[in-house]
């Protein structure tokens, strides 16, 4: 198990989290229930940790795009339709607002 990031606060860490598992990593938050113990000191005690060691450069990467706006720019625009009940989703959206069907994967 590797440290793959080291969060501000515990929702900036489980977001990474899901970030990490919507595309079929696994991942593990750790420190985020001592966060309330230091405030706002700046302590590296709240991370997320990636299971399979091989995953983290695949981890890294997604992260480092997640927060240089990449996956924003990439996914902003590209609206889709949903399937299930036909109502057109923004583009940032990965589920549909109206029924709740996760969006299809992209053609790469």
């Amino acid at each position: 198990m590797k440290r793959v990031h080291n969060a501000r606060h515990m929702t900036e860490a489980h977001l990474v989290r899901g970030l990490l598992e919507s595309h079929g990593i696994d991942a593990v938050v750790r420190g985020d229930l001592l966060t309330g113990g230091w405030g706002e000191l700046p302590v590296d005690v709240c991370a997320v940790w990636v299971t399979d060691d091989a995953r983290y450069a695949d981890a890294d990467r997604l992260i480092r795009d997640f927060l240089k706006g990449a996956l924003a720019r990439i996914h902003g625009g590209a609206g889709w339709h949903c399937s299930r009940c036909g109502e057109d989703i923004e583009g940032q959206f990965t589920a549909c607002w109206q029924c709740g069907a996760e969006r299809p994967p992209s053609p790469e």
